[in-house]
């Protein structure tokens, strides 16, 4: 049978999508939600009619286990008519790793830094906001080297033009980045830092430009501190000097903002807003500043659609202790947002207004007031406004409040991924019925990456409360599996084979939850090297799955419980190995992590929060392993309490089976063997018991299969 798809680098979902699925839009969604919302679901569950015998095909799951073009579902709208459909603007402009011819556009650039008289200007990824995924008008770091990574920064000197990325998209780097650019690995040994390649390129005396917008102000500091001592300058240009030359730069979205409803929010505005001015007090803070999209919307219980599957909207937020403020167009509010936002005494200005307030604000701040806390990823511009030492950059309280999710979010996360897992049994099933009725043409199949990545949605959106994908679905064949965050595209993907390993990592926007599993599965007979790679990696998902902890542990502490059976062997992979996920909310969520990166060193888990578990192990030119679930920071109960702090689990929210035939039985311990049969039987019985709920008992038979303890599979 197949494969459980689990990439760990969205950071991910990843944000900048290849490909879009064709939506209609907002508007004619409104005047034609009546008909559109059944005919859809009705179309959805015509495509989603399942074989005649799950077990006539269950060989291509289990066998060899013993050991040695456009989405074309439309997001159904709710009964209410309030959910928006997927956000289709960057389709047409995504391609897959093709290379841009950006000659003129340097050329353009560097007339720009001779007149404001730079040696150089960096172009980072992120918005205003500091968001990993962004709209297509702040897409500047794209424009200017063709790279559509979610991370990376852009620098471009009146000689050369470097792109500095992280191990998730080296191979991505290398085919989209033309004879302009020089890509530097950040990470690697002997890649220096921007400022460290800078100081050693540029002339003495000379300056360095940035848009103080796109980056943050300790970023700032720190860049700007190392060209001082080289005898250089950082400086601010309030102009961005790509949005000069950039003429065809889209318009800035203005979709509309929706209120979330309690039963999915857990959480009144009202409480949220108390909680934080308690926080505000005792930290001796007189206002806060929130400027990250996410944080926005989760303080007012509000979402929307800006940002292509991130249900977020532009917008600031300003709390004091008697007052709060949204900084968005109040045109696009909903009457029910307006009308609770009124209830609660949230004042909505424009979003163009957001800088002169915060401007007079400074003027007229007591110097005993207290400190304005603006957060770690405020901006430069947000912290020039205010004087030295009068800021507070600790994390914002929003973020980690947001972080730890309350008991209503925590059970709509578990039933999302529940209906999740329905969509991807399914999928699955539907996907080995493919295998077995192409027998005679096969290895290689009719079906592509894109093909089957479209039916994937199709399922999905077939289920209650979906919104949108979570992010574009990473279906990769072979090689492909190897590129990290690969984004098939219908006019150069490849088609599926069986004699290769295939990677699918996706997820899915519920408004109870959001969803994001990876599963790797042969469609054929493994090798024996690849059975062996693929049980390293599970090993280490096992191990970080069982691992037990005391509070006040980061994610940087654990993550080398997923490496070690595969450095063991002398493998690795290059990116991190969990990150946090958003309540109906964006798919990669700060503040925790789990990565052997210093970020993840700075913040504790905390009972309550979610987290993916995504090893992995990627060959060039030949395949990508990755296995990813989603799991919840749980109390665990030891025989012994050291120093009375508590100690710490996870419990897995994702539900999906992993292939057994990608798996050498041989490697795995008796305590290993335990924990897939016991993760087996909980998939069985909770997945099980909702397909069968909704009619589907084909393929909760085919999940009983696929479920069976692992000394079955390989008799």
């Amino acid at each position: 049978f197949f494969f459980f798809f689990c990439c760990c680098t969205h950071s991910p979902l990843q944000r900048s999508y290849q490909r879009r699925p064709t939506r209609a839009s907002s508007t004619v969604l409104e005047w034609f939600s009546a008909l559109q919302g059944p005919l859809m679901l009705a179309l959805c569950r015509v495509a989603t009619v399942a074989s005649t015998s799950a077990r006539a095909l269950v060989t291509l799951w289990t066998a060899a286990a013993a050991p040695a073009t456009t989405r074309g579902c439309v997001s159904r709208v709710s009964s209410v008519g309030s959910w928006l459909p997927h956000n289709n603007r960057r389709l047409a402009r995504r391609s897959h790793f093709t290379m841009t011819d950006t000659t003129a556009t340097l050329e353009a650039l560097r007339e720009q830094l001779v007149a404001n008289d730079l040696e150089a200007y960096i172009v980072p990824s992120e918005d205003a906001h500091m968001s990993e995924y962004i709209a297509d008008c702040d897409a500047r770091r794209e424009f200017v080297s063709g790279f559509t990574g979610s991370a990376g920064t852009a620098v471009v000197t009146r000689q050369e033009a470097k792109l500095w990325t992280d191990g998730r998209y080296y191979l991505q780097a290398e085919q989209q980045l033309d004879n302009n650019w020089g890509l530097m690995r950040s990470g690697l040994p002997d890649v220096p830092s921007i400022e460290a390649w800078l100081c050693r390129t540029i002339p003495a005396a000379t300056r360095v430009g940035v848009d103080p917008t796109t980056i943050t102000s300790s970023r700032f500091q720190q860049i700007s501190q190392t060209l001082e001592k080289n005898g250089q300058a950082l400086v601010a240009v309030e102009m961005n000097l790509v949005d000069g030359i950039w003429h065809s730069r889209p318009a800035r979205p203005s979709e509309p903002v929706l209120l979330l409803d309690q039963k999915f929010a857990g959480k009144p505005v009202s409480e949220k807003l108390a909680s934080l001015r308690a926080e505000l007090s005792s930290g001796g803070h007189a206002v806060i500043v929130v400027s990250a999209l996410d944080e926005v919307a989760w303080l007012f219980n509000l979402r929307g659609n800006d940002i292509v599957y991130n249900p977020v909207f532009f917008s600031y937020a300003v709390v004091t202790a008697d007052s709060a403020i949204l900084f968005t167009d109040a045109s696009r509010l909903s009457p029910e947002a307006t009308a609770a936002l009124t209830a609660d005494s949230v004042v909505v200005q424009s979003y163009n207004d957001f800088f002169p307030h915060l401007r007079n604000f400074a003027a007229s701040l007591d110097a005993e007031a207290g400190t304005v806390w603006i957060g770690s990823q405020a901006s430069k511009a947000i912290a020039s406004v205010f004087a030295s030492g009068q800021t507070s950059t600790a994390t914002s309280a929003v973020c980690h409040a947001k972080a730890v999710k309350n008991e209503t979010e925590l059970q709509g996360m578990r039933n999302a991924h529940v209906r999740d897992a329905v969509a991807l049994c399914q999928y699955f099933e539907w996907l080995e019925q493919r295998v077995v009725g192409q027998a005679e043409t096969l290895p290689e199949m009719s079906d592509t990456e894109v093909t089957v990545a479209d039916q994937l949605e199709k399922f999905r959106c077939a289920q209650q409360d979906f919104v949108s994908l979570s992010f574009a679905t990473i279906s990769s064949i072979g090689p492909n599996g190897a590129v990290i965050h690969y984004h098939p595209m219908a006019e150069s993907c490849a088609k599926l084979r069986t004699d290769t390993l295939y990677l699918c990592d996706s997820g899915a926007q519920f408004r109870d939850g959001t969803t994001d599993v990876t599963r790797t599965v042969h469609l054929g007979t493994p090798t024996a090297h690849q059975r062996e790679c693929f049980t390293r990696v599970l090993k280490g998902h096992i191990a970080l799955s069982r691992a037990v902890f005391p509070s006040g542990v980061t994610g940087q502490a654990l993550d080398s419980f997923a490496r070690m059976h595969l450095w063991q062997a002398g493998l690795d992979y290059q990116h991190g190995t969990g990150h946090g996920v958003g309540s109906f909310l964006n798919v990669h969520e700060g503040p925790i992590g789990i990565s052997f990166r210093p970020g993840s060193g700075l913040h504790a888990l905390k009972a309550g929060m979610i987290v993916t578990n995504e090893p992995g192990y990627y060959e060039d030119g030949e395949f990508g392993i990755r296995i990813e679930n989603v799991v919840e920071v749980v109390n665990v109960e030891t025989k012994h309490n050291f120093g009375g702090k508590g100690y710490l689990g996870f419990e897995n929210v994702t539900l999906f089976p992993l292939q057994a035939k990608l798996i050498d039985f041989g490697l795995l311990d008796a305590d290993e063997v335990a924990w897939v049969d016991r993760y087996h039987a909980t998939v069985r019985e909770k997945v099980g018991a909702e397909l069968r709920a909704q009619g589907k008992a084909g393929t909760a038979d085919w999940l009983d299969i696929n479920t069976k303890p692992l000394s079955e599979m390989c008799a």
